[in-house]
């Protein structure tokens, strides 16, 4: 409608133009995205249907929900991504499988060191190649360390979601120690990119070992401070046991992986019961519960973190001495000494930077177990130094169709606790 004819309108006596503008502005906008409430008369009452979402704070991220609701009763869920997708599958076919290292942290923000390794588990695999014992074991340790950090994160957002700030602080405190870990051994903070096909990018740095000591002497301690603060905590229990509870069946029948998968009594690990890299030498538990709501996920978590540190204290005390990679030039690359001694290490030098290496033609898929559950990269080579497809497994995307079954029933209130107990990163659902 015309700005003539808006004026027109309001000199005839009818409606003033900001009205209308605004009447038809809600028309156009309420059938497409439901920004607005919208009712349905039934047989029992008014239903609502309400958008929660994309910018909520208790969404862990850019997530939307569409929520049919009577009165505070979720009748139905229905999740909406989308709203964070990066293109990083795409991605990774434009780039050299040395350069891809850089993008696989970016899947899980939380999780960087086990998105790389599990990548270059499927990359090793075409190759036919097996890194040094020494790599395996540092591996583990790291990657144990990583399902710590994310597990702090989850903890400290999760409690935040309920209300008790002090776990926040004290988490991000713990996990400020990790965090310098990942800086010695790679330079970076979060997105480290430390391994590499046949090992690692170099060795690990004197104090490692001393720095990881320290988190071991540390967290036990404080992990028993978190749950002096909420295990036994009548508000943490009344807001978390019976809320958003779900059976062993469904979350088989849905794929569900991880905690939630272990929180309803399934003893599914795959550092147990499909065993990668050196898991088979450690010793460590498989925590379970029983009921499958937010409480057990809550205690799945803490046990996850103690036998974590179980894993490091073995790993650290048998770090195996000799290479951090192998000896295969045309894969990783030289000693930087032998370069200015040996024209063949040069030209292996050059040719690896300038050009990547070989990957023999065919598929493989490698999964490991994640902070989230199982998380799997699908590898297609076609002979070229770059993959011809590369598609992940996440397992906060698989877990997302839990939400459903999990609060359709229950109250909205509960929908923010439900939500944070699954732990979702949407930069892996939207990738």
């Amino acid at each position: 409608m015309g700005v003539i004819e808006n004026v027109s309108r309001w000199i005839l006596g009818r409606e003033a133009p900001e009205e209308e503008l605004e009447r038809e502005h809600l028309e156009r906008l309420q059938p497409k995205d439901q920004l607005m409430p919208t009712w349905e008369e039934g047989e029992e009452g008014g239903k609502m249907v309400l958008s929660m979402g994309p910018q909520h704070p208790s969404t862990h991220g850019v997530l939307r929900l569409e929520l049919e609701m009577e009165g505070e009763r979720v009748l139905k869920i229905t999740p909406d991504v989308g709203y964070l997708h990066t293109g990083i599958e795409k991605t990774f076919e434009t780039l050299r499988y040395d350069q891809g290292t850089a993008l696989t942290p970016r899947i899980d923000y939380l999780s960087p060191m086990n998105n790389t390794w599990c990548f270059i588990m499927a990359v090793e695999k075409l190759l036919e190649i097996t890194p040094p014992p020494r790599a395996e074991y540092v591996r583990v340790i790291l990657g144990e360390l990583t399902r710590i950090n994310s597990h702090l994160v989850w903890l400290a957002t999760h409690a935040l979601d309920i209300g008790a700030m002090s776990v926040f602080l004290y988490c991000f405190r713990e996990r400020e120690m990790i965090l310098d870990i990942y800086e010695m051994v790679s330079g970076a903070r979060m997105m480290d990119s430390y391994y590499r096909a046949g090992g690692l990018a170099w060795d690990i740095p004197p104090g490692f070992i001393e720095a990881v000591q320290a988190i071991l002497d540390i967290l036990p301690a404080r992990i028993d401070e978190y749950e002096s603060l909420l295990t036994r905590n009548p508000i943490w229990m009344e807001r978390t046991q019976n809320v958003g509870a779900i059976s062993a069946e469904k979350a088989l029948a849905l794929s569900a992986t991880g905690p939630a998968l272990r929180a309803t009594g399934v003893p599914w690990d795959l550092r147990k019961t499909m065993p990668y890299s050196v898991y088979e030498a450690f010793d460590f538990e498989i925590p379970v519960g029983s009921r499958g709501d937010v409480y057990d996920r809550y205690l799945v978590r803490m046990e996850e973190m103690r036998q974590s540190l179980r894993i490091i204290e073995q790993g650290i005390r048998v770090i195996p001495r000799g290479p951090f990679r192998i000896d295969n030039h045309k894969i990783a690359p030289p000693p930087k000494e032998e370069i200015y001694l040996s024209m063949e290490a040069l030209i292996h030098h050059f040719k690896l930077w300038t050009e990547g290496f070989r990957v023999p033609p065919g598929e493989a898929y490698a999964a490991i177990e994640s902070p989230r559950g199982e998380l799997g990269f699908y590898v297609v080579s076609d002979g070229s130094a770059k993959p011809c497809r590369v598609h992940v497994r996440g397992p906060s995307f698989i877990n997302l169709q839990l939400i459903g079954p999990m609060s359709e029933g229950g109250l909205v209130a509960d929908l923010v606790a439900v939500i944070a107990s699954l732990d979702p990163v949407l930069g892996e659902v939207d990738r």
